[in-house]
């Protein structure tokens, strides 16, 4: 395996394109699939981040099953817009950015997910846009000023140890995907290159857009308002689930535990021998779950059980087929 001209890993099924959205950016995204219900599928917010290097596996299988599937790079990563005025100056701009972007190719409805930042974005889109989403997954990440006055729990990842190289990303990647053979060197390049590309947007990027931002800080009491997700993306019934790695080292599973005490409407997963990034480490476990629920609006019995659905709680019963 070897990367493109543009530094990406080459997918079978899988594209690289441009779109120039209304705002003037000019946006990179991944495509895959000829026809069907289309998916868009958001990347977390670690240095080197990208469609790509989040979604290959994801895009790839629900292509081969009849879906369209679109990962764009947002602001600040993969190959997006260098120009400064494009650098996203809060989670607003991640939201609307996703809106220009389905609006640029053409989608009207939706299904939506995302990992990490691109948890919180997908929250955030849904809040906002929920007449354009047909349903959506969640993957270990935050769900805005719905947990307020709840402690989140400490992780034991540093991410300071990323200094800008390859060994750093390397290591950085280490920590952060659970299983050693899912982490080559292509994969280490692309993101090494994405991540440089971006140093110095990212550098900005970080305090103010990440996951983990919290709302309360913000001095804006109107950017506050619309942000928030509070007795709005909790009391929606848009049809919805949500991965938590066991071995989660960013924010450890317990601050799943905690979300889903707070998101009575959605079905919560534990998957086993999945780090933050767990759709990378368990392709076997989470291409079943995505393909059914957004194929069928239910995820079967048996990939459930394998994908270690809540016992937490009784089972939403139009999410997980009964045995």
């Amino acid at each position: 395996m070897s990367l493109t001209e543009e530094g990406i890993i080459e997918v079978p099924g899988m594209s690289s394109q441009w779109v120039r959205l209304g705002g003037g950016a000019k946006a990179h995204y991944m495509f895959a699939g000829e026809s069907g219900p289309a998916v868009v599928l958001l990347h977390g917010g670690l240095p080197g981040s990208s469609g790509s290097a989040g979604w290959r596996y994801i895009a790839a299988n629900l292509a081969e099953n009849g879906f369209r599937v679109y990962c764009p790079d947002m602001p600040a990563f993969g190959l997006s817009d260098t120009a400064e005025e494009y650098w996203p100056s809060g989670l607003h701009d991640h939201t609307d950015f996703i809106h220009e972007f389905v609006t640029a190719v053409g989608l009207d409805k939706f299904h939506i997910s995302g990992n990490s930042m691109g948890c919180m974005n997908s929250v955030s889109y849904v809040t906002a846009h929920p007449e354009r989403v047909l349903s959506y997954v969640l993957i270990a990440g935050d769900i805005g000023d719905i947990m307020d006055g709840v402690e989140k729990p400490k992780g034991n990842l540093d991410l300071s140890f990323y200094d800008g190289s390859k060994d750093g990303m390397r290591m950085m990647m280490s920590s952060i995907i659970y299983r050693p053979e899912a982490i080559n060197e292509d994969l280490v390049e692309m993101r090494y290159l994405a991540a440089t590309r971006h140093a110095e947007a990212y550098m900005q990027h970080l305090p103010r857009v990440h996951m983990f931002a919290g709302f309360r800080d913000w001095d804006d009491e109107n950017l506050r308002a619309r942000m928030s997700t509070k007795g709005r993306f909790d009391a929606m019934t848009i049809p919805g689930i949500y991965l938590y790695g066991r071995q989660d080292v960013l924010v450890p599973v317990e601050w799943g535990y905690l979300q889903e005490e707070r998101l009575p409407n959605v079905q919560f997963f534990y998957p086993d021998e999945c780090g933050h990034q767990g759709q990378t480490d368990r392709p076997d476990l989470f291409n079943p779950v995505y393909l059914e629920f957004f194929r069928d609006g239910q995820v079967s019995r048996a990939t459930a059980d394998a994908a270690g659905v809540s016992d937490r709680r009784p089972e939403i019963k139009e999410f997980v087929a009964q045995a």
